[in-house]
């Protein structure tokens, strides 16, 4: 059966949708969407994942590996970037011209006649998006969001809310930003990366302006003036006078301005100054804070009560996460995967350890990207007292003849650093009460956050 109230680019959505690729963070938060509407949804994937428990629970139908026969009756198929041409059941569905959609195409479908808001950038995205949705929560809205994490004060990464408000991250990495129709789109920062996609920084620039020239007449831009990508980016669209531009942050242009100091910030809103209280740390986190402010001021929201909905935000999965605390040493993770955003983690994580010393577990994310920024990552490792650099994890990428971690070891100097897995047993002998271990990349660093805390809790430390 067609489904009319699904759409995307004027294309009703025919059920049942199938998934490739169903227990990606991305993708089952489409799905979960997707089910909680009533849209009859299958899907696949590699492996069995909790996810895909929850998602059969709910009415989907899910099979684990990946199989022409999976595809059934499918009417739609949405596959994301990761999904290889050779996939079986991507190439049974051109075969059949089923059509196939991208992750975020579905999810612009499911986004409808909603006030749409976007969150974009090259870091801080999934924390934006996160707080934007619990504070609009935490004020009595209940708005449908998809998140690239899960969030703890939230339960999931995604929901379908009853309110008019859809709130969504809106990744750069392969251009499907694109893809959606805002009212209001946030830009945290405009920084190089993804080259392997886009080959130039250029490129990406430009990508950026596409971005918000999605904008209609009555949209507004709500751009981080701190940074020097995304300040150049609002003067381009300031200039051209088409949409509204609201900056924030700690420099002169900024309509919302971060007074104070990173221990007592203040946010000052016209000639009003608010205290800016966080539960999370960083200056990042503020700058984050101002940038959901800005969406809730132009959605109607009373300022204070924005900001004490912002005072209860706890963080999202992955996104200085604390992991536990073993004999005194605080643990904790980080999906940072950019030198700006490990710096910005790294400075956060100093900023808790005070007096104390930051010992880094970094696992360095693509071939490409390590290339490209090996100096750069080294120079934010520096801001620990000890880095433990592991093998590069390669997610998409096939091996680039002699790019290795030790591109970025080899400029740490005379920091205390060593390159491969085994260097863990040498971090927990360093760790001492009071100190901080930070585990930090996009692969399976994470894993190492529990390894860390068993062993300090089995005294292998010392």
């Amino acid at each position: 059966m067609s489904t009319p109230e699904l759409s995307y680019a004027g294309v009703p959505l025919r059920e049942p949708v199938h998934f490739i690729g169903i227990g990606g963070v991305g993708m089952s938060g489409v799905a979960r969407v997707m089910v909680a509407r009533g849209v009859r949804v299958s899907g696949s994937d590699a492996k069995e994942l909790p996810v895909m428990r929850e998602l059969e629970t709910q009415g989907a139908h899910i099979e684990v590996g990946y199989a022409e026969e999976h595809l059934g009756e499918a009417g739609t198929v949405v596959a994301g970037s990761a999904i290889r041409a050779d996939n079986p059941e991507l190439m049974a569905a051109r075969e059949a011209e089923v059509p196939v959609l991208h992750r975020s195409q579905a999810l612009a479908a499911l986004m409808g006649g909603d006030r749409v808001v976007t969150v974009a950038g090259t870091h801080g995205k999934t924390t934006t998006t996160s707080m934007i949705t619990v504070l609009l929560k935490g004020i009595g809205l209940d708005p449908s969001f998809a998140i690239g994490a899960a969030v703890p004060a939230l339960g999931v990464n995604a929901a379908s809310g009853t309110d008019d408000i859809f709130v969504a991250e809106a990744d750069e990495s392969d251009g499907s930003f694109l893809n959606y129709a805002p009212k209001i789109a946030v830009v945290t920062n405009v920084e190089a990366d993804h080259l392997d996609y886009y080959g130039t920084a250029d490129a990406v620039f430009q990508a950026f302006d596409d971005f918000a020239a999605l904008l209609p007449a009555d949209g507004l831009l709500v751009v981080c003036a701190d940074d020097d990508g995304a300040a150049a980016l609002a003067e381009r669209v300031a200039a051209r006078g088409r949409t509204r531009v609201l900056r924030y942050g700690a420099a002169d242009k900024a309509e919302l301005r971060l007074l104070g100091t990173v221990e007592e910030p203040s946010v000052r809103i016209g000639e009003q100054e608010f205290p800016l209280r966080l539960a999370v740390p960083g200056r990042h986190n503020q700058l984050n804070a101002l940038a959901a402010l800005g969406v809730a001021l132009e959605l109607g929201v009373n300022a204070e009560d924005a900001l004490g909905a912002l005072a209860a935000f706890q963080g999202a999965a992955r996104r200085f996460e604390l992991k536990g605390e073993e004999r005194g040493v605080r643990v904790y993770d980080d999906y940072a995967h950019h030198p700006t955003e490990v710096r910005a983690a790294l400075s956060a994580a100093r900023s808790v350890a005070g007096e104390h010393r930051l010992h880094v577990l970094f696992q360095p994310h693509l071939f490409s990207r390590t290339r490209e920024f090996a100096q750069e990552f080294a120079e934010s490792l520096k801001l620990a007292d000890t880095a433990v650099v592991l093998d590069i994890y390669p997610a998409r990428e096939d091996p680039i003849e002699g790019v290795t971690s030790e591109l970025i070891t080899a400029h740490l100097g005379s920091m205390p650093s060593q390159p491969g897995r085994p260097a863990l047993d040498a971090l927990l002998r360093t760790a001492e009460a009071g100190d901080v271990v930070l585990t930090v990349g996009a692969g399976d660093v994470t894993a190492y956050g529990q390894q860390i805390l068993d062993a300090l809790r089995a005294g292998a430390h010392g």
